[in-house]
């Protein structure tokens, strides 16, 4: 189980073990996407197996962004304030029981977490899962939710690996749920596709 790790002993067991939490292991080139995939699927699924309302964006090869309507501390306990617990961090406001974005953060060399709560936003970014700084409250755009921006460490998966490219909901869902059995649609922003499109467009003269 993971509960017993220390956040020190749950970043190494999930670069030591990536595979356990993204099906495939170090060395895979479907790594990046199985990272992706992942997330998005812990931000889509509600704690009563309805689907929630995402968004992705894809930045780079190895930097992506999943926006989710879920509401921090999937526990259901209320709060004014979020209080770090397990990762010092606001990846505890995401959720202890979604340990998801916290693996994709221990194979990250930068994240980004924010979340708002009752119309209060707090964001901060981290080295992995350790924050670099404390959280920082803004305008939320939403009453509740969270954004996290991945951008996953290319020593760990490889010079050559990237996020794979024009992927569509289905491709990120897998199979259709039992309990909501309609097929779930989202935005997929993929600024790789804008910035190649815009370097084949001629020059004006």
């Amino acid at each position: 189980m993971i509960e017993p790790l220390r956040p020190a002993g749950f970043v190494d067991h999930v670069r030591r073990n990536p595979e356990k939490y993204f099906l495939v292991g170090q060395g895979s080139p479907e790594l990046p996407t199985e990272v992706l995939r992942t997330v998005v699927w812990d931000a889509l699924h509600r704690p009563d197996g309805s689907h929630g309302r995402i968004g992705v964006e894809i930045e780079a090869d190895l930097v992506f962004t999943v926006e989710s309507d879920q509401r921090p501390n999937a526990d259901g306990k209320e709060r004014d304030v979020p209080h770090p617990e397990f990762f010092g961090s606001l990846l505890d406001l995401v959720g202890t029981e979604r340990r998801t974005p916290a693996a994709a953060a221990a194979l990250s060399v930068r994240t980004v977490v924010e979340v708002w709560l009752d119309g209060v936003g707090y964001r901060q970014e981290l080295a992995g899962t350790a924050p670099t700084g404390p959280r920082k409250e803004f305008s939320a755009p939403q009453h509740f939710g969270s954004r996290l921006t991945f951008h996953l460490d290319p020593s760990f998966c490889g010079p050559d690996e990237a996020i794979a490219w024009a992927l569509r909901p289905e491709e990120l869902h897998g199979e259709t749920c039992e309990g909501d059995p309609s097929p779930p649609t989202f935005p997929i922003h993929d600024l790789r596709l804008l910035s190649e499109s815009e370097e084949r467009e001629p020059a004006e003269e």
